[in-house]
């Protein structure tokens, strides 16, 4: 299909399809306990079945034009992804989230990634709203909606359980037109610079 250069460092970004179910199940593997230490995302793929499932579900999702699921490849190799995990076109809302294996942290991946597609949210599909959920005790990813100039709009005291332990789950989001005045500004920063 098609990969979005993210940078000069090998890093991409491309669609994760029902195909890469094999190279899916081993990212999953690698990073297993530290993907899943705040999110359940990929905890029931322990196969390459289930593995597959899961991809399909997100096809599925696409063709109805509910969700969508990208992977980012560093070097060629899978280590995390970026998804609508919900997509109302009609409302025009929609929420993105990430998750990582260790070697995908530290690099930039999820904010390079997460602008492209929420310009694609905003530009292409006319979304208004983008939203952003998180644990509270998931600093890194609070940290990507804070870093990707989203607002704290809320915390929904323990309304999640993940392994047991209830969560406070953060709400963040941006609007259209705040992300379009910011990118605008970055443009500036950048021209200026040269």
């Amino acid at each position: 299909m098609y990969a979005i250069a993210l940078g000069d460092d090998g890093a991409e970004l491309r669609p994760l399809e029902t195909w890469h179910a094999e190279e899916f199940l081993a990212h999953l593997d690698r990073g297993r306990e530290f993907i899943t230490q705040h999110i359940p995302f990929g905890a029931k793929a322990t196969d390459v079945a289930s593995a597959r499932e899961i991809l399909q579900s997100y096809a599925d999702r696409h063709a109805a034009d509910s969700g969508f699921l990208h992977g980012l490849w560093l070097d060629g190799k899978l280590v995390g992804g970026l998804l609508f995990r919900v997509f109302d076109a009609a409302a025009g809302v929609c929420e993105i989230g990430c998750w990582l294996e260790p070697a995908g942290t530290g690099k930039g991946l999820v904010t390079r990634g997460a602008r492209v597609l929420i310009d694609w949210a905003f530009d292409e599909r006319g979304m208004h709203r983008v939203e952003w959920h998180a644990s509270s005790a998931n600093t890194p990813s609070v940290n990507a909606a804070r870093r990707l100039g989203m607002m704290r709009e809320g915390v929904l005291r323990e309304s999640s359980v993940h392994r047991g332990v209830r969560q406070d789950i953060e709400v963040w989001a941006v609007l259209a037109p705040e992300w379009r005045a910011a990118r605008e500004a970055r443009v500036r920063a950048v021209q200026k610079d040269h």
